[in-house]
């Protein structure tokens, strides 16, 4: 029996994602006493998963994955979690993630924790902590069917790497018929995205025009940021909705997450609560944000992130 980890990919090439959900299946095969399998569709190249605690390598190569679908992407990791008699098995918490597990968990009659932050407090009952209400607090699930599916929060458990080596296997499950041809698919690729960001810099309607944004993208450049709005933004039409970030919007789980001019709707901050590092930058004294933030500077965004840019860049040329 082997923890089986789903770990994702994109253009073929593995994402930050999967080398934690690798870290966080070895925790779990650690305290089992087992190993691990992680299963990949159409990577490159996935040795490196070997360096973070995967033992073997379910390599499933098929034009007919190339765009996501759920049910196909559930049925193919069913299916190797049945040719490895897995227990246990392992996702992120990604937004195509979030949508093939409930699917995996019918398929293998299992029960299903999202948003797991920390390796099982016991393996017997099978025990873990995940976020609640929207990451304001905490509960202990208890998984007592004989499979489980467990998805990791992004940026929780971190990486881990380990020294070994993983044997790499061709894998060819049965593609359920998909019923959905995708035509086209448009990416951004001279910019960092939101889901894979370790820093976001975020500004709402404080910055009074879309004409203001070119300090926003100057600073998230120096910072190797991604950029992101609030949802006044996106609406007024400033910003594509796909920088939109909340709860309505895409969750942001970054290191460190710079907001500029958002005052911290409940929306807003329910959907960046899981950061690890929080900035704001206000004139308001009094905007919500701040009993959120980590770290907070009262003053006029106009003069603020300038300095604030001019000082990053001296210490760039410093250190370079």
């Amino acid at each position: 029996m082997s923890v089986l980890v789903y770990t994702e990919s994109e253009q073929g090439k593995l994402k930050k994602t999967a080398f934690e959900a690798a870290s966080y299946a070895k925790a779990v095969a650690n305290q089992l006493g087992t190993t691990v399998t992680a299963v990949t569709i159409n990577a490159n190249d996935a040795t490196e998963l070997g360096n973070y605690g995967v033992d073997k390598i379910l390599n499933i190569t098929n034009s007919e994955l190339n765009a996501f679908n759920a049910n196909a992407y559930a049925s193919s990791i069913e299916q190797a979690a049945k040719q490895e008699d897995s227990n246990v098995v392992i996702v992120s918490s990604s937004a195509d993630s979030k949508y093939l597990a409930p699917i995996l968990a019918i398929g293998l009659n299992a029960g299903f924790a999202s948003n797991v932050v920390e390796a099982p407090s016991s393996t017997s009952p099978f025990t873990v902590k995940r976020t609640a209400f929207t990451n304001k607090a905490f509960n202990m699930t208890t998984i007592d069917t004989a499979v489980k599916v467990v998805a990791v929060s992004k940026n929780a458990f971190g990486l881990v790497e380990s020294n070994g080596s993983a044997t790499v296997e061709d894998f060819s499950p049965a593609i359920p018929a998909v019923g959905v041809t995708v035509e086209s698919v448009d990416r951004a690729t001279d910019k960092v995205t939101i889901a894979d960001a370790e820093i976001v810099v975020s500004a709402g309607r404080g910055l009074k025009g879309p004409e203001n944004w070119g300090m926003i993208e100057e600073l998230a450049d120096v910072l190797g940021a991604a950029t992101a709005c609030s949802k006044p933004v996106s609406d007024l039409g400033w910003r594509p909705h796909s920088e939109h970030v909340g709860q309505t919007g895409k969750p942001v789980a970054s290191n460190l997450y710079i907001a500029i001019g958002i005052s911290g709707a409940i929306q807003h901050l329910a959907g960046i609560n899981a950061s690890k590092v929080k900035v704001v930058i206000n004139t308001d004294p009094e905007a919500p944000f701040f009993k959120a933030a980590d770290y907070g500077i009262v003053g006029d965004a106009f003069e603020v992130v300038p300095a604030l840019i001019e000082k990053l860049k001296a210490f760039k040329a410093q250190n370079a």
